[in-house]
């Protein structure tokens, strides 16, 4: 499932922010907005999906997307929320395509804006310009 959301991660900054990204298999030591949202496939298997972005990450997105050069906070966990279901409703329809196997998504939920602690099964690390964006999952 994890190679699935980071093909699309890698979609969403070819296709979606047309930025270079490079990936890394550290987790950032540093504030991040943190969005989470559980997946279902269709054996029963559910995980819990992350995504957060360091402040200057999720400016650069709301920037291409809202054209807003300063948002506030709300806006940038809003930006966070679409950018998460984005991402794996991407990757919902890859799997799709791919191996004709399926998950169901739940709505994006805010979870933090702090120092990326949850515990995880898997973590990457998207850099991104001056950003950086963390995909990680948990199996539930």
């Amino acid at each position: 499932m994890i190679l699935f959301i980071i093909q699309a991660a890698k979609n969403f900054y070819a296709h979606q922010i047309s930025l270079p990204h490079s990936i890394q298999l550290h987790l950032p030591k540093k504030r991040t907005l943190i969005a989470y949202l559980d997946i279902e496939s269709k054996n029963g298997e559910k995980h819990r999906v992350y995504i957060g972005c360091d402040d200057v990450l999720i400016q650069c997105i709301a920037e291409i997307f809202l054209g807003e050069e300063l948002s506030d906070t709300e806006t940038l966990r809003d930006m966070l929320l679409e950018t998460t279901n984005m991402i794996v409703g991407s990757a919902k329809v890859l799997a799709e395509e791919q191996v004709r196997s399926s998950f169901t998504i739940s709505t994006p939920h805010f979870f933090d804006h702090n120092h990326f602690t949850p515990a995880t099964d898997e973590n990457y690390t998207f850099t991104v310009g001056e950003g950086e964006m963390i995909i990680a999952i948990k199996a539930l």
